[in-house]
C-alpha cells in the first residue's frame, strides 16, 4: 500500500531534492512551518518507505565507466533467485530488477570501453544458470533519472483532493 502523501509532504520533497545539503531549520523557514513538522514529515515518510536514503549521487561516467548498457539475461527454470544472488556480485552492475516479456532479469551495465562490456557481458554468460544474454547499447541519456515530476504530480493531485474535500463539506 503506498504511504499517503500530502501537499505539504511534497512541498518537503520537493526542497529535499532540490536542496539536499539544506538544513531541516531552513526547509521549515522557507515552508513557513515549525522545524519540529518539517522533521516529523521527514521521519514519517522515511518510515513510509518514501524517503529511501540520504546521500550523494554518482556518476559512473566521471569515475571512469562511461559506456552504459541494458544487458537482458535468460534464465534457467528455477534459478533467478541464484543468478540474481550472483549478480550482486559483478560491481559494474549498477541495478538488476526481474522482469516480463523477453528475458528474466534486465540489468544496467556501465564498462570502461566496449571491450570492457564484452568482458563484463562473458562474465555474466559463465554465470551458473544463465542461458543466454541480449545486450542494448545506451547512445545517450534522454531524460535523468528523476522522481521531482512525480513527486510535483502527487502533490498537486494530494491539494486538489483537499479542495474537493472542502468544496463538498461547504455546499
Amino acid at each position: 500500500m503506498a504511504a499517503a502523501v500530502d501537499a505539504l509532504d511534497a512541498k518537503i520533497l520537493r526542497l529535499l531534492l532540490e536542496q539536499p545539503r539544506t538544513s531541516v531549520r531552513e526547509y521549515a523557514r522557507v515552508l513557513g512551518v515549525a522545524r519540529g513538522t518539517v522533521q516529523a514529515r521527514l521521519d514519517r515518510l522515511e518510515r513510509a518507505g518514501v524517503i529511501t536514503g540520504y546521500g550523494p549521487s554518482v556518476s559512473p561516467s566521471a569515475l571512469g565507466h562511461p559506456v552504459l548498457a541494458f544487458v537482458h539475461i535468460e534464465v534457467t527454470q528455477g534459478h533467478l533467485d541464484d543468478v540474481g544472488d550472483a549478480l550482486a556480485g559483478v560491481p559494474e552492475i549498477i541495478e538488476a530488477f526481474s522482469i516480463t516479456g523477453a528475458g528474466d532479469l534486465l540489468t544496467r551495465v556501465v564498462a570502461r570501453d566496449n571491450e570492457h562490456l564484452e568482458d563484463v557481458v562473458q562474465r555474466l554468460i559463465r554465470l551458473p544458470g544463465v542461458v543466454r544474454t541480449r545486450t542494448e547499447m545506451a547512445l545517450r541519456q534522454r531524460v535523468a533519472h528523476r522522481v521531482l515530476p512525480l513527486v510535483e504530480s502527487v502533490g498537486r493531485a494530494a491539494a486538489a483532493g483537499r479542495d474537493r474535500a472542502g468544496a463538498r463539506r461547504e455546499g
